[in-house]
């Protein structure tokens, strides 16, 4: 029986009978005869509202790890990072981002579980160079493709595990129990966010173009209460005799969800959920790369719940439920503790693998064997002293804290009664529902803590340096220039004027200048002025001149006439 992908959009929790889990889709086509992909989301219900959404995606390539040829032809496996793990050597490789912390008391056991921030184990092929320096190469190579800090992973914080993390992969005994091959190293502090989703997306087969990677939307993803990447590749068998090798590569994202928080929340004390409403998309078709595709739902929570549309296969196990950390079993468990510490916190050991760590170039490194008894709890705790660190060692946010990695837990539970993760012995989850196996490796991991170290007040060498940049400006700096300078007598006739003083004398000049236009211009109006007063002065006189002739003319004419009366 077959069902369109695009009606899981409509796919609701509702009680109304008892199922434990469920196969919603399957889809079939040919594979590629080199490579096989699989794609599949496991849902499950969690406490207080909470909606557990699991993907992974596996790709399967029949090559052996070790052989030159094998990374010379691509078919589904991504080239990208194929071609890491060749000029590497890798061997294994296992990388987890993770934003938030997974509730192990309320949520159980995650199907992938990953410390917050970034963690980052690698075992490498053995007999190859010098493993310090192709790790640090390795990190800044893999920083570039997801596009993440590893490139702080440098050897303050990288140990050598020698117990917590064995081969997960087809390996001899020998190898697995050589720890020379192997590196660890984790940030806590390292941010997820869409930059490092995208180049993981694009080494799908199908990127998120088509199948279940069509549902991530980064809004929905970042905005939920948990979100973990992972990517794992390991070299596998591909029959029970375990004559053929094959690498096996495993992306995974887990989030949750918390619907009860929108409208389509918790209703009349029923889960009310859709893969719309959690993803704000739908899938609309399998990717055609796929061998198939699947979708799980978990109802271990609610034991009634319907499903729309029904699902082709119901499937009753003994795995899931949610377990605390406290070894509530009838039985012991034999525990491996690892814990690595930065080089300001010392501890103490006791009865442990201790390696000492040496300032500001090597971790503490912490590994504890011990058993766990029947129904107890168990405390660990260690010493440790607050010390000063150089003021340059301090991050930007030194008020905020310092992180400390999360410690780590491994077991081997009797049961798969808790499980709920796709065993070591399986690659995909349909391989995990007819699994029969009796003992279930488990790893989990303690939340990041945060410590705070004395910090100095940084205002206060702000202030120091200002004050002695003050001093040495004011008393050395002219006393250095008095004895530096060099004295030459020089004729200030011939002295070059510079640029001011050129600009000073053209505009003197030009005042000068317009100064005795204006004299000028006086003079020349009184000369005017003067010349008009002498021609009205020289009018007067020849008036004056006329009248005086005039007159002598009359007497001479008296004269005249009086002697010529006379001698008549």
């Amino acid at each position: 029986m077959f069902f369109k992908v695009s009606k899981m959009a409509d796919m609701l929790g509702k009680p109304a009978f008892p199922v434990v889990l469920l196969s919603l889709f399957v889809h079939c086509i040919n594979a590629a005869s080199n490579d096989a992909f699989y794609e599949e989301l496991f849902i499950k219900s969690l406490e207080k509202g909470n909606v557990l959404n699991h993907f992974q995606f596996t790709t399967i390539w029949n090559s052996s790890i070790s052989e030159e040829e094998t990374f010379q032809h691509y078919n589904l496996f991504p080239k990208a990072l194929g071609d890491v793990l060749n000029r590497y050597k890798v061997q294994e490789l296992h990388l987890s981002q993770t934003q938030g912390v997974w509730k192990h008391e309320h949520w159980g056991y995650p199907p992938e579980d990953a410390p917050p921030g970034v963690e980052l184990w690698v075992w490498f092929q053995p007999h190859y160079g010098l493993i310090d320096q192709v790790w640090a190469e390795l990190v800044n190579a893999l920083s570039g493709l997801f596009c993440a800090s590893l490139n702080f992973m440098d050897s303050k914080a990288t140990v050598i595990p020698r117990w917590s993390f064995r081969p997960m992969g087809l390996a001899s005994e020998y190898y697995s129990f050589d720890s020379r091959f192997i590196r660890y190293s984790a940030l806590p502090k390292e941010i997820v966010c869409t930059e490092n989703l995208i180049p993981w997306e694009k080494l799908l087969a199908c990127e998120s173009q088509a199948g279940l990677a069509t549902l991530f939307n980064a809004v929905r993803l970042y905005d939920a209460s948990y979100h973990s990447l992972g990517l794992h590749v390991r070299p596998v068998c591909q029959d029970k005799e375990c004559t053929l090798a094959g690498i096996e590569l495993k992306q995974t994202l887990t989030v949750v969800f918390n619907p009860t928080s929108s409208n389509r929340g918790k209703l009349n004390g029923y889960q009310n959920w859709s893969i719309k409403s959690m993803f704000g998309r739908s899938i609309h078709e399998a990717c055609p790369m796929s061998s198939f595709s699947k979708v799980y739902v978990d109802n271990t929570l609610h034991k009634e719940m319907l499903l729309h549309p029904e699902p082709d296969q119901v499937t009753v196990l003994e795995k899931g439920g949610i377990h605390h950390l406290h070894n509530t079993w009838t039985q012991n468990l034999t525990v491996d503790y690892s814990h690595t510490l930065r080089g300001y916190k010392p501890v103490k050991p006791y009865k442990t693998h201790f390696i000492p760590g040496k300032d500001r170039s090597r971790p503490y490194q912490l590994e504890l064997v011990f058993r766990l008894r029947a129904l107890s709890v168990t405390k660990i705790s260690m010493e440790f002293d607050r010390a000063f660190l150089k003021w340059t060692e301090y991050p930007p946010d030194a008020n905020h804290g310092f992180y400390v990695n999360s410690a780590i837990i491994s077991t081997i539970l009797p049961s798969g009664q808790q499980f709920t993760a796709v065993p070591q012995n399986s690659s995909t989850f349909e391989e995990s529902m007819i699994d029969k196996s009796s003992d279930f490796f488990l790893r989990i991991h303690t939340e990041s803590l945060l410590v705070s170290l004395p910090t100095p007040d940084f205002s206060m060498p702000y202030n120091v340096i200002c004050l002695a940049c003050t001093v040495v400006a004011i008393a050395f700096g002219s006393l250095h220039n008095l004895t530096t300078r060099r004295f030459v007598v020089m004729d200030p006739d011939k002295k070059k004027d510079n640029p001011l003083q050129k600009l000073k004398k053209l505009l003197s000049r030009k005042k000068a200048s317009d100064t005795d236009d204006k004299d000028e211009k006086e003079k020349n109006d009184d000369s005017v002025n003067d010349d008009i007063d002498k021609d009205k002065l020289s009018e007067g006189n020849d008036s004056e001149s006329d009248q005086k002739n005039d007159e002598s003319k009359k007497t001479k004419t008296k004269a005249k006439r009086k002697d010529i009366v006379g001698k008549t």
